[in-house]
């Protein structure tokens, strides 16, 4: 499941608990990232899913849901 690995992606690179992330979980508000934590985010997926994160797509990611439903359109 995509939200699965996303959110080990996700409690890896912010060093904190899964049970903690959710869809609905804000990445910049509740896990306190700023832009270069959204690059090198946005890297680690690109090499898990083999699929590439155009720099006008990651300025649209807001929540975890909006990263799962873009590896899911690509």
């Amino acid at each position: 499941m995509t939200f699965e690995k996303v959110r080990h992606i996700i409690a890896e690179h912010f060093n904190i608990k899964e049970e903690e992330i959710t869809l609905q979980s804000f990445v910049r508000e509740d896990f306190g990232a700023d832009s270069l934590d959204l690059v090198d985010l946005a890297m680690t997926i690109e090499d898990e899913f083999g699929i590439e994160v155009p720099d006008e797509e990651l300025e649209k990611i807001q929540t975890v849901d909006d990263i799962v439903q873009f590896i899911e359109s690509n």
